[in-house]
């Protein structure tokens, strides 16, 4: 991965498997940067538009292999990141990732794919700054999921791995593949460990306390508004706007 010290910006990246409460930490962190008056980039997995309605289709017709899988996330990822991300870095604003590579690493490697392509895939993503991952135990993040849920959907389940015919069952074990990745991945790439059980206050007391000290001279906004800001940093008709899972805001 390329280094982003190189990069005046800050890129900060939270993971997990699904309800592990990573995308509420995310938002807390995003409006105390907010609030501190920094320049902040939002951006979040396979939510690029030229591929995300794509994926729909394939999804709805259950046409996905793991391999088409990997690739289509692939081409979402590599938009956004020479679309959003590497602009925004390269003016020395905040981004702020919901999911990054680590989920193809998970997802790719749990669904079968080697993890040796998946990595050379993604050779071409910046490193974070901090990348989170909030650990939680299966159990409270399956119960979590089904509280919140009527149905699972039938890829979100990994029905199509052949697991169990019942879907949650299916997504019991899939979930357990994926922690299982995570797991490897926290120790390979360094991810920051954050117990996702403990209070929401407590996670982001730790959250804020290992991102403030990377924060010196990342793109504030002084007095001028978000439009002199974004003119000054250059991203003016990038990022107005929520299209293409991104906000700016300051």
């Amino acid at each position: 991965m390329p280094d982003i010290d190189d990069l005046p910006g800050r890129l900060f990246v939270v993971e997990g498997i699904d309800g592990s409460g990573k995308s509420t930490q995310l938002d807390l962190l995003h409006k105390w940067l907010v609030s501190q008056g920094y320049l902040v980039v939002f951006t979040e997995w396979n939510s690029s538009p030229i591929v995300k309605r794509t994926t729909s289709r394939g999804k709805k017709r259950r046409l996905l292999s793991p391999m088409s899988f990997s690739l289509i996330h692939s081409a979402d990822f590599a938009n956004r990141t020479h679309a959003q991300i590497l602009p925004a870095l390269q003016a020395g604003a905040i981004v702020l990732a919901d999911r990054y590579v680590y989920t193809a690493f998970a997802r790719d490697a749990a669904r079968g794919v080697s993890r040796s392509w998946i990595r050379r895939l993604y050779s071409f993503a910046v490193k974070p700054t901090l990348a989170f991952y909030f650990d939680v135990p299966l159990e409270e993040a399956t119960r979590r999921i089904m509280e919140g849920r009527p149905r699972l959907k039938y890829y979100e389940a990994g029905l199509d791995l052949g697991l169990s015919p019942d879907p949650d069952e299916s997504f019991r074990l899939y979930q357990r593949l994926i922690a299982d990745e995570y797991d490897r991945l926290a120790d390979e790439f360094g991810l920051v460990r954050i117990d996702a059980t403990i209070s929401l206050i407590r996670q982001q007391q730790q959250v804020r306390k290992l991102v403030e000290p990377h924060l010196d001279g990342a793109v504030r906004v002084d007095g001028g508004g978000i439009n002199e800001a974004l003119r000054h940093a250059g991203l003016v008709g990038r990022y107005l706007g929520a299209r293409g899972g991104v906000r700016v805001e300051a």
